[in-house]
C-alpha cells in the first residue's frame, strides 16, 4: 500500500469548524511540545497545549492560535477538537494587548485569592495570540 502524499487536515473549536483543507503538512502544540505531521505519520492521539498551529499547503503557510484540546493523527488526515481556536486573520490585536497587560500586572502584583496559574494561561493564550496574528501581518 502506498503511502498517502496529502494530509486532510480538519480543526473544530466548540463553536464552528475552522479548517477543512488538504495540506502537506501540520505543525501542532502538543501538551509536552509542538510536533509535525505529514502524509504517512504513524496514529496517535494527542492532547493539546496553548500555542500555534501551522499548515503548509505548497509554499504557503496558514496560522491558528489553539487553546488546549485534542489531536487525532491518521496517515492520511489530521483532526483537531480544540476548546478555542483562532485564525490569524480574527485575532483583535488591541483586546489580545490588553489582555496581555492585564495578565503580566495581575502576575507582577498576586493577591491572596488569585489563581497564578489562570493568569500564566492567560498570558500565554494572549502571547500566542499575538504572535499569530503578527505571522499574518508579515505575509499580508
Amino acid at each position: 500500500m502506498a503511502l498517502p502524499t496529502k494530509l486532510q487536515l480538519h480543526v473544530v473549536s466548540a463553536e464552528r469548524s475552522l479548517v477543512n483543507e488538504t495540506v502537506d503538512e501540520v505543525v501542532i502544540p502538543g501538551a509536552d511540545g509542538y510536533f509535525g505531521v505529514l502524509p504517512g505519520h504513524t496514529p496517535l492521539l494527542a492532547a493539546l497545549h496553548v500555542g500555534q498551529l501551522s499548515y503548509r499547503q505548497g509554499q504557503d503557510i496558514h496560522y491558528l492560535a489553539i487553546f488546549f484540546g485534542f489531536a487525532e493523527v491518521q496517515p492520511d488526515r489530521v483532526t483537531i477538537l480544540a476548546e478555542t481556536a483562532e485564525p490569524a486573520a480574527e485575532i483583535n490585536i488591541a483586546r489580545a494587548e490588553a489582555a496581555r497587560r492585564r495578565a503580566e500586572e495581575q502576575l507582577a502584583r498576586p493577591t491572596i485569592d488569585m489563581d497564578a496559574e489562570l493568569a500564566r494561561i492567560a498570558l500565554m493564550k494572549a502571547l500566542v495570540r499575538l504572535q499569530v496574528a503578527g505571522r499574518a501581518r508579515i505575509r499580508s
